[in-house]
């Protein structure tokens, strides 16, 4: 069973997250985070595999503040993926620091808003 924790502003959207993954592979068991603040116990107590938030241009979905986050996460669980959602059409050079952190190695992956939910569950279980 692989364990991702998803962590997102919109409820819906961490919702239809949710139902794409369980619906490609029912080896995935989702935990939606309530806060940002309660992602880092919510990792640490499902033992997550996977760490699954979105990035925005508001507190406290940051990016600044998703690093804080995954820091933590990564200290307590060095091999949980990081995987970033960025919406690149609203938010362009949001999206570039975004690919410019897996290109320095700070994310394992991230993935554009726009994408299909079997594209976003594909990419996720190639993790």
């Amino acid at each position: 069973m692989r364990r991702v924790v998803v962590d997102m502003q919109n409820a819906l959207f961490a919702d239809a997250i949710a139902t794409a993954l369980k619906n490609f592979d029912s080896d995935f068991e989702v935990y939606q985070s309530e806060s940002p603040v309660k992602t880092t116990d919510l990792c640490a107590f499902t033992e997550a595999n996977i760490l699954i938030m979105e990035v925005t241009a508001y507190t406290p979905w940051k990016l600044e503040e998703r690093m804080k986050i995954r820091n933590e996460v990564k200290a307590q669980s060095p091999g949980c993926k990081i995987v970033l959602v960025v919406d690149e059409n609203t938010e362009k050079k949001l999206a570039d620091k975004v690919r410019q952190a897996k290109k320095d190695g700070l994310i394992d992956s991230f993935i554009y808003g726009s994408v299909s939910s079997t594209y976003l569950s594909a990419v996720i279980d190639a993790l």
